[in-house]
C-alpha cells in the first residue's frame, strides 16, 4: 500500500483517547491524514475548464484545486505521462498539447519537485514522435528530463493482483517516482473505444500485447493496482473523434477548448467521456475500475467546479 492509499484509509481515524494508543509514527501519520482529508474537502473533486489556451486553463483549474502543492511536495520526484506516441503535429490531436505538458511540468517544479520525468512508450519512432509532437522540447524547456522508453531494458516486471493482469513490465521511472501525473489527450480509440487517463497508462508498460490477449478493457483498469496517478489532467482542447488512436486527418479533429482535472481517475475519465457524448459508465474500463474501488463513477456524488477562462 503506498502512502496516499494509507492516508486515505486512515483519514477516518478519530483523535482523542483512541488515537493516543497508536504508536507515535502512526499517530503522526493519522494526524497528517486527517489534515489532508480536511484540506481536500475544501476543494472540488473535479474541475472542468473551458475557453482559454491549454496553459491558461490549467493555471485556472489548479488554482481552483488548491494548487500543485496539494499533490507534489518539496523534494519529490514526479513522472508526467502524456500521449507522445505519434509522429504528428499538435493540430492532429493524436498527442497531448505540448503547451499543456509544459504547464504541468512548470507547476511541479514551482511546487518544489526535485525531478520531473516525462515518458511514453511510443508507437512511431520515439525521437520523431517526441519532436514532431512538440512535447519533448516544451517539457525540457519547462524543467523536465526525458526517460528513454524504447527498449525492454527500461522495464521491470511487477506482480499485481488484477482480475486479468497478474504481471506487467512497468517502466522504471514509475518505480522511482513519488507522484504520477497522467496527461492524456482525449480521443477515439479503435480498440478501447476512448483514450482517457486510464488508457494513457498503457504507455508505461512494455508488452502491451498481453492486454489484448487477456482482455483489453479489464487490463487497462487492472494497471491501477500497479500504479494509480495522483492527478489526472485530460487535454480536450482538440479531440480526435474518429480513426484513433493515430488519426492523421484534420477532418477527424474537433475543437472543444476544454480541460478536465481531478485526482480521481474514474471521475476524470467519466467526465471526459461524457464531453464527447458517451453515457456515464459506457466506457467499459472506467466502469470496471469504479467497481474495483478506484474512483467515483457517479459524478452527481462529487463536488464539481465548472470554469470559463
Amino acid at each position: 500500500m503506498d502512502r496516499r492509499e494509507f492516508l486515505k484509509k486512515t483519514a477516518t481515524i478519530g483523535f482523542g483517547a483512541g488515537l493516543y494508543f497508536f504508536p507515535k509514527g502512526l499517530r503522526d501519520t493519522a494526524r497528517l491524514a486527517a489534515q489532508e482529508a480536511k484540506q481536500a474537502s475544501a476543494y472540488p473533486a473535479l474541475v472542468a475548464v473551458k475557453g482559454g489556451t491549454p496553459a491558461a486553463m490549467f493555471d485556472r483549474g489548479m488554482k481552483a484545486l488548491g494548487g500543485m502543492g496539494r499533490f507534489v511536495k518539496n523534494g519529490q520526484t514526479v513522472a508526467v505521462k502524456p500521449n507522445m506516441s505519434w509522429d504528428l503535429a499538435p493540430e492532429y490531436a493524436a498527442n497531448t498539447s505540448p503547451e499543456l505538458v509544459a504547464a504541468v511540468v512548470k507547476h511541479c517544479r514551482d511546487a518544489g519537485a526535485k525531478k520531473v520525468i516525462i515518458l511514453d512508450h511510443s508507437l512511431d519512432y520515439w525521437e520523431r514522435a517526441a519532436k514532431t509532437s512538440g512535447i519533448l522540447p516544451a517539457a525540457i524547456a519547462a524543467g523536465a528530463v526525458y526517460a528513454p522508453a524504447e527498449t525492454e531494458g527500461y522495464y521491470h516486471k511487477m506482480n499485481i493482483n488484477g482480475k486479468r493482469l497478474k504481471e506487467v513490465a512497468v517502466h522504471e521511472a514509475l518505480l522511482e517516482t513519488d507522484v504520477l501525473i497522467s496527461v492524456p489527450v482525449l480521443k477515439h480509440h479503435g480498440g478501447a473505444g476512448l483514450t482517457g487517463s486510464m488508457k494513457n497508462l498503457m504507455g508505461c508498460v512494455w508488452n502491451r500485447r498481453v492486454y489484448h490477449s487477456s482482455g483489453l478493457q479489464t487490463c487497462i483498469a487492472d494497471f491501477l493496482y500497479a500504479k494509480k496517478p495522483t492527478l489526472n489532467v485530460i487535454d480536450a482542447y482538440r479531440v480526435l473523434i474518429r480513426n484513433g488512436p493515430r488519426g492523421g486527418s484534420l477532418a477527424d479533429v474537433v475543437s472543444t477548448g476544454s480541460l478536465i482535472i481531478s485526482p480521481d481517475i474514474v471521475a476524470a475519465d467519466t467526465a471526459a467521456s461524457m464531453l464527447v457524448g458517451r453515457k456515464q459508465g459506457e466506457v467499459e474500463c472506467v466502469r470496471i475500475a469504479a467497481e474495483a474501488g478506484f474512483g467515483q463513477l457517479d459524478l452527481s456524488k462529487l463536488a464539481i467546479e465548472r470554469l470559463t477562462v
